[in-house]
């Protein structure tokens, strides 16, 4: 799963790197080391273009949007329900109601600069947190959903993540791992004419997941309300999985 990540970048830099436009009315978002389930967070998104009566164009852009993590589907009775809705796993992307509609057309990215696991440490009960990051400080692009909840002022955008089976030398902290897309693949996730769901949700490929860094860091990520760049500093002294991959 993905239940914290990190992401500091200015919401500038996110639109050159994403060639969005930022939304209108929104104030910036700080940079924060542990992102948590309900915080706000930045998505890019395809937007609709609409004329001066509102009414659809046919043109459209990229957008950059602070959203609610927490996927909170149109049809839901209260937004308590996008508590359990941070991840949908890419395997039930069209079968289950909350996030089918949602993977047919209203896909998105979700900038990270890395994500943290937890995995069973040799010397203690308490697990070793690790932060997985690219090692040459490139931005992230989570596969995500965008959904709208209610109506005029009341209106709620919210997101989830994308999640896959690890791979290669992630297996050994996590089973799960976020959808991690390169940048050739980010214009078909985000058309929302693209109707192949299954290949548009193909694996990472391998050679960017080779291309991470697995750091163990501090248990102070732990808390949710602990916060800072410390936060994603390598520990100096951790007890590691047998079997760990020489990576460290």
């Amino acid at each position: 799963m993905c239940g914290r990540y990190a992401a500091s970048r200015k919401p500038e830099d996110l639109a050159l790197e994403f060639e969005a436009v930022p939304a209108a009315g929104q104030p910036p978002l700080d940079a924060d080391y542990n992102v948590a389930p309900t915080k706000d967070v930045y998505v890019v998104r395809h937007a609709k273009e609409r004329d001066a009566e509102g009414l659809p164009t046919g043109g459209g852009h990229r957008e950059l949007r602070a959203v609610r993590w927490g996927l909170v589907p149109s049809w839901a009775k209260d937004v308590s329900v996008g508590n359990r809705m941070l991840n949908a796993r890419v395997e039930s992307l069209t079968e289950k109601p909350a996030f089918r509609k949602a993977a047919a057309s209203r896909r998105c990215l979700v900038p990270a600069d890395g994500w943290y696991e937890w995995a069973k440490r040799l010397d203690s009960p308490t697990k070793q947190p690790y932060y997985i990051t690219p090692e040459d400080g490139s931005v992230l692009a989570f596969a995500g959903l965008w959904e709208v909840w209610g109506r005029g002022e009341d209106r709620l955008y919210t997101c989830t993540v994308v999640t896959a089976p690890a791979t290669g030398a992630l297996t050994e902290i996590h089973d799960r791992m976020p959808l991690v897309l390169p940048p050739d693949r980010w214009a078909e996730w985000l058309d929302p004419a693209k109707e192949d769901v299954a290949e548009l949700a193909g694996p990472t490929p391998p050679e960017l997941v080779e291309r991470l860094e697995l750091r163990p860091v501090s248990t102070a990520v732990n808390n949710v309300r602990s916060n800072g760049p410390e936060l994603t500093a390598r520990a100096d002294s951790v007890g590691l999985p047998a079997d760990q991959p020489a990576l460290f």
